[in-house]
């Protein structure tokens, strides 16, 4: 009975958004304030529907419903409780059940908090929302239904894919959603404006907090995702630049220029046509990337379905989204104003060219997702663009913008007087490459480009740190005080920026000075890595919840001190049928020592262990950087600055001053 309510609430929530997609637009255009305040009430009434829908679905899961051919594919009796719930987004139909309650929860959102929105804005707004939610709610009722039966019901179901019974695999789609997600108010906020035709400082405030989560939250979702298959696929890879990483790192790209581009619309009423535009186009990457894991495009670890059918309808989806707003771009973004001018050498100017460096490094990830997808199809040829490609072209172009973004902030708005600026930057620039200079001789010469590139990074925390102190007068007295009257979001800019300075660190160590050897092992086996001695000291047999593990005992010395113990496994799932690596990690700042086991192929071999030995240097500044720029964007968000609007506003575009 349960499912069949969460079925109907589902079709409730598509009636209340049929209805948030017509009446408060329509109610904007005539003027009537009562048509525009129904927006709030059915935005609100479609998220409760949808949340009870969604809890429906977890009530199946969580009891073991076997009449429910979702729990049947995607659950088993024995499983661990939080797999269970877990499993609720774990398949297709659920992860788009999450995805509209998310999108229904951020329409709520602007209702309930937007009060400082003007009427006829906030109606436009939710009503483009609303547009959206039909789209998604439609899909998932007419192609997905998570509440589908079967009869005869099964014993037990098939178990959810072990790779994804893990804690971070549990939280990481969540999270990115809230992500992919959550750009879809700032796409319905960018697409109201060009309706309403009037973009100015306040909207750009109003704007800057949903982008701050959105953001803050795929942030988040990717970092969970590179450490989750760092431990847990047995490659000892954090990135591997997958078809469906990058559809997940190029709206995180363009929402970051978006954020940037957002706050010279605040500060300086200019920028106008830029945000607006990298407000469709993030929330057009993030559509893509849906489009990309669930029509059967692209095979990966990732992907939900290969089902060409639903392809079809995102893509249709996907079309009038892209198509329509960006048309409706054309129309009125040559009729906006310009705004303030400012120099060559400006923080304008800087944002400006971070942000067209952001834009070139989203199109070069998009171009080597998208051109084997295109040969394929036109020739029949298949290719792979793998690390090489993108590291090749993604990295020369990101190094600029990690200087750009170390000097900006020491440029005045409008004109900046940069013989000033490297007057007071020279002591660090002779720092930055003593430093870089010893990085090159502590580590052998190694890769050049990984040298300078470390350099670069410690140039973007110097610079950064320097700002800060700058500002606030460090070494004058008072400056507790000035530290505490700083807007929050000035503070969390330097954290982020410290927290990218930091990532980078961490992706150079553990890319160019890595070292990793693969041998074969049996108990007395002792193998050298990195000045560790690593010996193998045999494989015993454990049982889990609901699977079979062997795992292996390995003792780690350092001239004959003892380390530690490491205790790698492999997980045989006997419901799936399938096996898993679970990696044993030794974490250090300095670096890790990682351990994984496989059975060898060679017959030769026979008695013996794969065992694989990575030694990865400053691999937890990933995570660390990670952190410090999720919890920037918090620090950002807090600031009290962002929960009002801009005190003027402009007329609307082309409007005349009698109007």
């Amino acid at each position: 009975m349960i499912p069949e309510l969460g079925q109907f609430a589902l079709s409730l929530a598509l009636m209340a958004a049929l209805v948030q997609s017509v009446i408060p637009i329509w109610g904007a255009a005539r003027g009537n304030t009562v048509w525009m305040a129904s927006g709030q009430a059915t935005a609100v009434t479609q998220a409760v529907l949808t949340a009870f829908a969604f809890g429906a679905l977890m009530h199946a899961f969580v009891v073991s419903d076997f009449t429910v051919s979702n729990v049947v594919e995607n659950s088993h009796s024995l499983k661990p409780m939080i797999y269970k719930v877990a499993g609720t987004w774990g398949s297709h139909e659920g992860s788009l059940l999450l995805w509209v309650l998310i999108l229904a929860l951020f329409g709520a959102g602007v209702a309930l908090l937007g009060s400082n929105i003007p009427a006829a804005l906030k109606a436009r707004t939710l009503s483009v929302q609303a547009w959206i939610s039909v789209g998604f709610l439609s899909f998932m009722l007419f192609t997905s239904n998570p509440f589908e039966r079967v009869f005869p019901p099964p014993l037990d179901g098939q178990d959810l894919n072990p790779l994804l019974q893990d804690f971070g695999l549990a939280i990481h789609p969540p999270l990115l959603y809230i992500g992919y997600v959550g750009f879809s108010i700032v796409f319905s906020f960018a697409v109201a404006a060009l309706i309403e035709g009037r973009v100015d400082p306040a909207w750009a405030r109003w704007v800057r907090p949903w982008t701050l989560v959105s953001w803050m939250a795929l942030t988040g979702g990717i970092a969970l995702g590179s450490w989750w298959a760092y431990y847990e696929l047995g490659w000892g890879g954090w990135w591997f630049w997958d078809p469906v990483e990058n559809v997940s790192f190029m709206p995180w790209l363009a929402g970051t220029a978006l954020l940037h581009s957002a706050i010279v619309t605040e500060k300086r009423d200019t920028f106008k046509a830029w945000t607006i535009l990298l407000a469709i186009l993030t929330f057009s990457l993030s559509l893509f990337g849906t489009f990309i894991v669930r029509s059967g495009v692209l095979t990966s670890v990732h992907a939900f379905a290969v089902d060409p059918e639903r392809g079809m309808y995102i893509l249709i989806l996907l079309g009038i989204s892209i198509l329509g707003s960006l048309a409706l771009f054309a129309w009125r973004a040559p009729a906006m104003e310009s705004g303030g001018l400012f120099a060559p050498i400006s923080r304008e100017a800087g944002l400006l060219i971070n942000n067209l460096l952001i834009a070139t490094a989203t199109a070069t990830v998009l171009f080597g997702t998208l051109y084997p997808l295109f040969l394929e199809a036109i020739t029949g040829e298949k290719i792979s663009v793998g690390p090489p490609f993108f590291n090749a072209s993604f990295i020369p172009i990101t190094l600029p913008l990690i200087m750009v973004m170390g000097l900006g902030p020491h440029l005045s708005w409008k004109r900046a007087d940069l013989p000033g600026v490297l007057a007071r930057l020279k002591w660090l620039g002779v720092l930055v490459l003593v430093a870089t200079l010893v990085v090159g001789w502590l580590r052998d010469g190694g890769p050049l480009l990984a040298t300078i590139s470390m350099g670069i990074a410690f140039w973007l925390i110097g610079a950064t740190i320097q700002d800060w102190a700058r500002r606030v007068k460090l070494t004058q007295s008072g400056a507790w005080a000035r530290i505490k009257r700083m807007p929050r979001a000035s503070h969390g800019m330097s954290l982020a920026h410290l927290g990218l300075a930091v990532l980078m660190m961490g992706a150079i160590g553990a890319s160019a000075w890595k070292t990793d050897t693969v041998s074969f092992a049996e108990p007395g086996t002792v193998v050298q890595i990195a000045g560790f001695d690593v010996e193998f000291q045999g494989v015993s047999q454990e049982r889990g919840p609901n699977y079979i593990a062997q795992v292996a005992t390995l003792n780690v010395t350092r001239e004959g001190e003892y380390i530690t113990q490491l205790f790698p496994e492999r997980r045989f799932y006997p419901v799936a049928g399938s096996t898993t690596t679970e990696s044993a990690i030794r974490q250090t700042l300095a670096g890790d020592l990682y351990a994984s086991i496989a059975e060898p192929a060679s017959e030769q071999a026979e008695g013996l262990w794969t065992l694989r030995l990575i030694y990865e240097p400053l691999v937890n500044f990933l995570w660390l950087g990670s952190v410090m720029l999720v919890l920037g964007g918090a620090l950002s968000l807090s600031d009290r600055r962002l929960r009002v609007g801009a005190p003027r506003a402009k007329a609307p575009i082309g409007a005349t001053p009698a109007e």
